[in-house]
């Protein structure tokens, strides 16, 4: 790939995979809305990627050998993004998630206890799009479905929209929860336990969590990077191979802090980040067909709790 968009990507993982493209050759522009500005050497296109006249125009006649979409979170923006780039490029990559699996989002995603997920769970090209939803009003979405289930079916339906004769080759990596980078994790949930643990305080997690898929930040931005040159076609995850389940992530936290954890049963909605009462860590196998490499959790975690101890530490 010789000239890349990236929609989105001013921080965290995003920024890390728009330096990696730039770093290797790559022209990369970016597409944001002044959010934060490109690293130098970058291309700025300022635009809303949900205005599509305002997109159109700002985008030119610029034509690009891939897309890598940081920022689709639903069937509309991704009905825009056919439109727009529909002969700008042959290629598309939407940054997806795990949450698609997640059963409590959607009566029609079924997981198996034991078994890890696989993409064909969520079948972008026979799930079901509400275009009539008011997807660009967030308090009238919140009229339909709660903010998890709002940000799931959006992904759902922005993959199932990408899917339906599309313009051009397209996949998805559906990500699993993002780790890693101290304060770039501008999410604070690992910092939810080496912040609680460090002081001796309480885990909040259900009475029998069940393991979710991590994988670290560095490795999802190389990932995208990698799909995106590749010539896969729909859902790709992408985990590290080990899931691990609130409490021993918890332990693992702590034995990095040289301590040891405490937890309290989670109390109605209280539940830290990463502790589910449901199965839905996902299964790595298609990646590594398609020679994805994701390092285990435990190898990369203890480096992530130290990133970030120190930002809480700096912050303090």
């Amino acid at each position: 790939m010789q000239n890349v968009c990236v929609i989105g990507g001013s921080r965290y993982f995003g920024l890390h995979l728009v330096t990696l493209l730039r770093d290797s050759g790559t022209r990369v522009t970016l597409v944001n809305r002044g959010s934060g500005p490109p690293p130098p050497g970058v291309d700025h296109v300022l635009a809303d990627r949900s205005d599509e006249a305002a997109l159109t125009a700002a985008l030119g006649g610029r034509t690009f050998d891939a897309v890598i979409d940081q920022v689709l979170y639903t069937p509309a923006q991704a009905a825009v993004a056919r439109r727009v780039f529909d002969h700008r490029t042959d290629r598309y990559v939407m940054t997806s998630t795990m949450e698609v699996y997640d059963p409590a989002t959607s009566p029609l995603v079924r997981t198996v206890p034991g078994v890890p997920v696989a993409e064909q769970t969520v079948d972008p090209a026979r799930w079901p799009v509400a275009a009539g939803l008011p997807w660009h009003d967030p308090n009238a979405l919140a009229r339909h479905f709660d903010e998890a289930t709002a940000y799931a079916e959006g992904k759902r339906q922005a993959e199932a929209v990408l899917a339906q004769d599309p313009p051009f080759s397209w996949a998805s990596v559906r990500s699993a929860h993002v780790l890693g980078g101290g304060e770039r994790d501008f999410t604070g949930r690992l910092a939810h336990y080496t912040g609680l643990i460090a002081a001796g305080r309480p885990v909040a997690v259900h009475e029998h969590p069940q393991p979710t898929s991590f994988v670290h930040h560095e490795e999802i931005a190389a990932a995208l990077a990698l799909v995106a040159a590749s010539d896969a076609v729909g859902p790709v995850n992408a985990c590290s191979a080990d899931p691990l389940d609130a409490v021993a992530l918890g332990g693992l936290v702590a034995e990095r802090l040289g301590t040891t954890a405490r937890f309290r049963p989670a109390v109605g909605a209280d539940a830290s980040p990463f502790s589910f009462d449901r199965w839905y860590p996902m299964d790595d196998r298609r990646a590594v067909a398609l020679g994805l490499r994701f390092s285990r959790t435990a190898d990369w975690l203890p480096a992530a709790v130290d990133e970030a101890a120190a930002g809480a530490r700096r912050a303090a």
